[in-house]
């Protein structure tokens, strides 16, 4: 493993995966360092000494520290040889960076927020009150700890949930179409934009499969099959710890290869 280059992650997947998947594809070595969201790992004074935000992923190449993850995808891509994740083409360039700040502004967060609605509150809520108190006061950003209270209190509102569902609805149709269109979503070529979009979307055929199937959805499940084929994903998914995230990966990885 390189010694001068450090990721700090939690699943691989969503946000932490983005980076990994990018270096794993890219050939690059990088020291694992598991971040345990569930535990607050990310708030406590060791990891807040690397990264003072307080957010996972983090990244840490010789003396310099990289966090947001689309960010450090672009760095990855751009620092280090090997497998190019951008296309050549001045117009896949754009569709790439457009798919990239859509999936990251606008479809991520609500993806985001109904799975924070639906697992992380319910796994940290039942621990004991002034812990969980305490450790939503470490979180240094103001509006990470507002979406903690959100997500551990059950507090997100129903208006709030039901926006979130209908910009995933939508997504789902707007994917399907750009799939349609060309065998990666920014272009014919596999890039940043198929990465970013994947470790926030392989869920979607188990958690709504009614909306996400081979008959309503055959590119995104074309395209799904297709990334999860990639020798990189299975690679990154052996850094997982929690089982209930392997379970939504594994038969999608398997069903791609049999």
């Amino acid at each position: 493993m390189s010694s001068d280059l450090t990721l700090y992650h939690w699943e691989p997947n969503a946000n932490s995966g983005k980076p990994m998947l990018t270096l794993v594809e890219k050939g690059v070595s990088f020291n694992s360092h598991y971040i345990d969201l569930l535990a607050f790992d990310q708030h406590k004074p060791d990891y807040l000494a690397i990264n003072p935000m307080g957010t996972i992923p983090a990244m840490t190449h010789g003396s310099r520290l990289l966090n947001e993850s689309t960010a450090m995808m672009e760095y990855v891509e751009e620092a280090f040889p090997g497998p190019a994740m951008m296309p050549d083409d001045p117009v896949d360039r754009w569709r790439v960076r457009w798919w990239m700040k859509f999936l990251d502004q606008w479809l991520c967060p609500s993806f985001s927020m109904i799975g924070w609605s639906i697992f992380i509150g319910p796994q940290v809520r039942a621990r004991d009150p002034r812990e969980l108190e305490a450790a939503i006061e470490r979180i240094p950003l103001p509006e990470r700890r507002i979406a903690w209270r959100k997500a551990i209190y059950g507090l997100f509102s129903a208006e709030e949930l039901a926006e979130s569902r209908r910009r995933v609805d939508l997504g789902i149709g707007m994917l399907e179409d750009a799939l349609a269109k060309r065998e990666y979503l920014g272009s014919n070529q596999y890039s940043l934009a198929d990465i970013n979009l994947f470790n926030s979307a392989y869920g979607l055929p188990s958690q709504q499969p009614d909306d996400v199937n081979d008959e309503k959805t055959p590119n995104i499940m074309r395209w799904l099959r297709s990334v999860a084929r990639r020798p990189a994903v299975k690679q990154t998914w052996t850094y997982s710890r929690v089982p209930r995230f392997a379970e939504r990966i594994l038969p999608l990885i398997e069903e791609a290869t049999a």
